[in-house]
Parts: C-alpha cells; sequence; structure tokens
C-alpha cells in the first residue's frame, strides 16, 4: 500500500531554504531513497551541494536556472523564463514517473515570485506528483497558493546575517 505523499515549503527572507532541503536529501539518501534536486535560480556547478550530491547515493541534482534574475524589461528576462519552464517540464516528468521518493524544486517559489514561471503551473505539476512522493518546494515569497498547496510550510525569518555587516559570502556557508 503507498502512503499518501507529502508537500513541505520553505520560505521566508532569511538564510536556511535551500540548506534545509538538502538535510532532508541527505536523511533519504540514509534511507536509500532516491532523491531529485532541481534548481532553479541557480546556475554556478561549483556550489558545495552539486560536489556533495556526486557522493549520496540516490540523489540526482540539476541546475536549470541561469544565475541572478534580470528585471523584466531586460532582453535576457525571456532566456531565464524559457530555463525555468524547462526546469518545470523536468520536474513534472519527475513528480510523475514514480522514480523519486523525493523531488526537491529549490528556488521555485523566487521562480513563481519573479514571473518566471506561472503559479497555477507550479501547483499543477505538483498536485501530479506520483502516490508516495515526497515534494519539497523553496524560495523567498511563497505565494499564498503554494502555501495552501503545502502541508508542512516553515518560514525561515531574517534576523541578522553576516553578509549585511559587510562579511563575504563563504565556502561551505552560503554556498
Amino acid at each position: 500500500m503507498t502512503h499518501p505523499g507529502r508537500i513541505l515549503l520553505f520560505t521566508g527572507d532569511g538564510k536556511g531554504k535551500t540548506t534545509a532541503a538538502l538535510g532532508m536529501a541527505l536523511r533519504a539518501s540514509g534511507h536509500d531513497m532516491r532523491t531529485l534536486i532541481l534548481q532553479f535560480m541557480k546556475a554556478n556547478s561549483s556550489v558545495g551541494e552539486i560536489a556533495a550530491c556526486r557522493h549520496l547515493p540516490g540523489v540526482e541534482i540539476s541546475q536549470t536556472g541561469l544565475g541572478f534574475v534580470p528585471e523584466p524589461s531586460s532582453p535576457s528576462f525571456p532566456e531565464h523564463r524559457r530555463a525555468a519552464q524547462e526546469g518545470l517540464r523536468l520536474a513534472l516528468k519527475a513528480l510523475v514517473s514514480g522514480q523519486y521518493d523525493l523531488v526537491i524544486l529549490d528556488e521555485i517559489c523566487t521562480a513563481v515570485s519573479k514571473g518566471l514561471i506561472d503559479e497555477d503551473c507550479v501547483a499543477e505539476a505538483v498536485r501530479q506528483a506520483h502516490p508516495g512522493a515526497c515534494v519539497v518546494m523553496t524560495g523567498r515569497n511563497a505565494t499564498r497558493a503554494l502555501i495552501d498547496l503545502a502541508d508542512t510550510v516553515t518560514e525561515m525569518r531574517f534576523i541578522k546575517h553576516a553578509f549585511r555587516e559587510g562579511r563575504a559570502a563563504e565556502k561551505g556557508v552560503e554556498y
């Protein structure tokens, strides 16, 4: 008998959304579960999670974003939009396949809030997840519809960050 799937959402302006999702991937790997991580806004393959996931059994990671998203008026914005939409196409394929126990859609909330992909399309893709699959969505500015869709929502709240005090991003901490 399959169990009903789970939908978790990590949002907010604080640090830790992707980190929490990666912790779930680590935990799932320890239970021989198959995991796919799709990073919607990221394009830097030298980040620590890419290197680490190569060593985690059952964990695949793919970056579908193009990095920093320009303003919608920028000539390169449509390119970012196409990349995010292709990421959503890959996500839907993975979600319905039954191939993965855990599917992490990293920064998908941010992609929606920046107008790269449609909220309704994301919600419909998540609703089609294979029974028993766990779906994790991360990113700032989660929409009400995505929050309502999730059965567990955590908001990371900014209180203080070294970056605001002039400290540069550090390997192993921010990337």
